[in-house]
């Protein structure tokens, strides 16, 4: 993020945007989900002329997937910017364009969960037809796959800025400042061998089995596969082009921007 920072008037501190910018989408989530649960369950026993009545528990893929969500924002949101060993600002136009993603993703993916996707286990058998149990499973294996891999190569990008800090210290500098805060290597661990930014690559892989997982008919979990590829598949094109600039061509020959073989 630090690559396309600005300096500005309009500028948020780089961990409080970030925590305020990601979490509303699991929040917003978790209550539709619950809300929009109640208010159907409601109306449907008003109806049938039973008031009263507790709600019952959604199928457990529903709840599972929303955990998923609600963990991989856990990280993402809560623990992420306090990982970093530091954060460039974040300016105003990104933080609400970011909030408005997340307040959209959330509302869509909750009600889906909710009440406008499968809410019974005959719904969801039809829905995953013909082999429901094994495309679930499928899915939540590239779920996982897909995020454990981006916590490892988020945590190589953070080792290039703690190494570079522990130098910082052991010269006797304050391991802040321009030299450190705007530090930049060429990550050579994991997929930073064949591409500059697998951490994208595999995020996109962790939402596809999510994708899978809802069933290649949840219109919510497809969208929020083909926005995250709009939105960063440009900035991993234009930041190849920047490591080129910075690094020289030679030094990065071989590495693709985010797909390898296509991009």
């Amino acid at each position: 993020m630090g690559k396309t920072s600005v300096t500005s008037r309009l500028n948020l501190p780089g961990r409080l945007g970030w925590l305020l910018m990601e979490t509303p989408g699991f929040l917003t989530l978790l209550y539709t989900l619950r809300t929009l649960r109640s208010q159907t369950t409601t109306t449907a026993a008003a109806a049938a002329g039973s008031g009263g009545q507790e709600p019952p528990s959604l199928p457990y893929q529903n709840q599972v997937l929303a955990a998923l969500f609600v963990l991989h924002y856990t990280y993402r949101a809560l623990l992420f910017p306090w990982l970093q060993p530091s954060m460039s600002p974040l300016h105003i136009i990104i933080f609400l364009s970011g909030v408005a993603f997340q307040l959209t993703n959330g509302l869509l993916l909750g009600a889906w969960l909710g009440a406008y996707g499968p809410t019974t286990p005959a719904q969801w058998a039809a829905h995953l037809a013909p082999w429901p149990t094994a495309q679930f499973a499928a899915g939540l294996a590239l779920f996982y796959l897909g995020l454990a891999a981006n916590y490892y190569h988020d945590d190589e990008l953070r080792e290039i800025r703690r190494r570079r800090l522990r130098q910082a210290r052991g010269k006797g500098g304050k391991g802040q400042g321009q030299g450190v805060d705007k530090h930049y290597e060429i990550p050579q661990a994991g997929l930073f061998k064949v591409v500059l930014y697998p951490h994208y690559l595999v995020e996109w892989i962790e939402w596809v089995g999510f994708w899978m997982a809802a069933g290649w008919g949840c219109a919510p979990a497809r969208c929020f596969v083909l926005n995250e590829v709009a939105a960063m598949l440009p900035r991993a094109v234009r930041g190849r082009q920047w490591y080129v600039e910075k690094f020289g061509e030679e030094k990065i020959r071989g590495r693709w921007a985010v797909i390898p073989g296509v991009w």
